[in-house]
């Protein structure tokens, strides 16, 4: 799991800096590209059919997590990486807010304080870590980053979903990246890039190294919370965070300040928080095992 999450944030300084000469969709279609091809020779290896009865499900999925991952990536260009990545992964938060709006919506007499707790902590780290932001004029990416979170935590309720129809993981994450692989395409041909095209050869190996990064620790990150305990595996899912922050010093010379490393802190303690209760009390929801 720690090297899944070490993995990922490789993906986001990989995105980062493919975004200075690809736009987000151009990378969010080689991205699913890579996926396809190695899903499909995972699913022959396995023996794992990939015609589905749900094509309908797949395709909602596929359209609110390729969307989610667009906004991800276009934040991640404009963000510290540390940043970028905090605020995709208030996907439990959001998480943990819906299941207190069906609550609401059902009747209960009974909202858990614990869990309304840790979604005000949330929206305060994240009013911490956008302050230093404005500043800079980055709110734009700022919420497009808050965005993807939002979206993400809708795909992982559709992926929970697909699990009840009975499909394979394998088969969902193949049909995310063939929407990827579409929708990349269309958005490139509509909305082409605004960057130069790269002068060096370094532009199409960022683009490699962000498709086979992100599909290696996919599957890694699968195997985890396979086998793993959730609450383990969550508290390393966040590592990936001090890892980006730690990458976006190295390669960027990014140094966040005390507000903001405060605001990541509180993120990360809500979001932990809005796991264990969220798995205490709806069994059923997604725990989020997946970067899109």
């Amino acid at each position: 799991m720690l090297t899944a999450t070490l993995l990922f944030a490789a993906m986001g300084l990989f995105v980062k800096l493919a975004s200075a000469h690809y736009s987000a969709a151009q990378i969010v279609t080689v991205r699913g590209l890579i996926g396809v091809l190695a899903l499909l020779a995972l699913a022959r290896w396995r023996g794992i059919p990939l015609r589905t009865s749900v094509p309908w499900m797949h395709a909602w999925r596929g359209i609110v997590g390729v969307t989610a991952l667009c906004l991800w990536f276009w934040a991640i260009g404009g963000l510290p990486l540390a940043t970028a990545i905090t605020l995709n992964q208030m996907s439990s938060v959001w998480m943990a807010l819906f299941l207190l709006g069906g609550a609401v919506l059902l009747g209960q007499q009974r909202l858990d304080p614990r869990l309304i707790a840790a979604v005000l902590v949330g929206f305060v780290g994240v009013a911490l870590v956008l302050q230093p932001t404005f500043e800079r004029d980055q709110l734009p990416w700022g919420l497009a980053g808050l965005g993807s979170g939002l979206l993400a935590a809708l795909a992982y309720l559709q992926v929970a979903a697909l699990g009840r129809a009975g499909e394979p993981e394998v088969r969902v994450v193949f049909y995310l990246s063939l929407t990827s692989v579409l929708a990349g395409a269309l958005l490139s041909f509509w909305l082409p890039a605004v960057v130069a095209p790269p002068q060096s050869p370094w532009g199409p190996l960022w683009l490699l190294a962000v498709g086979l990064s992100a599909t290696v620790a996919q599957v890694m990150m699968t195997a985890a919370y396979a086998k793993g305990r959730l609450l383990v595996n969550a508290t390393l899912n966040y590592a990936g965070i001090v890892f980006a922050a730690l990458l976006g010093w190295w390669v960027f010379d990014e140094a966040l300040g005390w507000i903001a490393v405060s605001g990541i802190a509180l993120i990360i303690s809500a979001g932990l928080s809005a796991t264990l209760l969220r798995s205490r009390q709806a069994p059923s929801l997604p725990t989020d095992t997946a970067h899109e």
